[in-house]
């Protein structure tokens, strides 16, 4: 099968070359090689490989510099995946794009199912809304796969700063408020290749970690786990803060936990994050 993956360089894209099965033709791009806002070559590339499956795990990512750099937000959230939408179906290519817990606002005492109401409190969250909504109003057969707390051994992600403060520093204040479940990138690239052969999944799925826990909580976890592999000569006091103690930019969801429930049926669980995190540890170059 001829796939062509967006995103190469990232997190999930990282994860997925690390993964592709035997019998993919992967055409791997990122942005020095393929810009997926410019229509234009991004038509030429599709119309020349002539892919049977599309994979988008390209975006605009900073939460918080998005709220001040919304036109390039939208760019790439928005008329990126609805390029890619149009290109896919131009060839009859199979489309699967990658969103996030933050088209939620957080209000919720239960995890989300895929069709409670979307309510994103930020420009971040706003553009990957805006960029589902888009892809599904060319191909509604195209697959979006929403994610949360994306960590993995590539790129800059939470993981790697909370392990280099626990090297650089005695205490680490953490929000101890937001809660979540966090989601390995490995098992995200697992599941849409699993995914992709499923012809019956379309429209949005909900995956990720198994058990929901705070950001400081989640912090423990990564400190206790790389003391125990000597990655760390001691563990830093981890202290839990309120959300209003860390102001930023952009106002994050206090409670993204996302119910799995609808992807299960296609045999997948949810991501087992801890084994995951002791998996990839050592595996992490700061």
């Amino acid at each position: 099968m001829k796939v062509l993956l967006t995103g190469a360089h990232g997190q999930l894209g990282r994860c997925l070359l690390d993964r592709v099965p035997a019998g993919w033709e992967m055409l791997a791009a990122d942005i020095d090689s393929l810009d997926i806002t410019n229509a234009g070559q991004l038509g030429d590339v599709v119309a020349e490989f002539r892919p049977e499956l599309i994979i988008n795990a390209a975006a605009y990512t900073a939460v918080d510099k998005a709220e001040t750099d919304a036109e390039r937000a939208r760019l790439i959230n928005v008329l990126g995946p609805e390029n890619l939408a149009k290109a896919a179906k131009s060839v009859s290519a199979r489309f699967v794009h990658v969103s996030t817990d933050y088209v939620f606002d957080g209000t919720s005492s239960k995890p989300y199912i895929e069709t409670d109401d979307t309510h994103p409190l930020g420009v971040y969250g706003a553009t990957k809304l805006d960029g589902e909504i888009a892809v599904l109003h060319i191909n509604p057969e195209a697959l979006i796969i929403r994610t949360a707390w994306v960590f993995s051994e590539y790129g800059n992600n939470f993981l790697k700063t909370m392990l280099r403060l626990a090297r650089e520093k005695n205490i680490i204040n953490v929000v101890d408020d937001q809660r979540g479940c966090p989601t390995y990138a490995g098992d995200i690239a697992q599941t849409i290749i699993t995914l992709a052969g499923v012809q019956e999944a379309s429209g949005v799925y909900h995956f990720c970690g198994n058990k929901e826990v705070s950001w400081k909580e989640f912090t423990d976890c990564i400190v206790s786990k790389a003391k125990s592999l000597n990655l760390i000569s001691r563990c830093p006091i981890v202290k839990g803060i309120s959300t209003d103690q860390y102001p930023t930019a952009s106002q994050r969801p206090k409670y993204s936990t996302l119910s799995c429930q609808k992807i299960s049926r296609f045999g997948i669980q949810p991501s087992d994050w801890s084994a995951a995190l002791t998996a990839c540890l050592p595996r992490i170059v700061l």
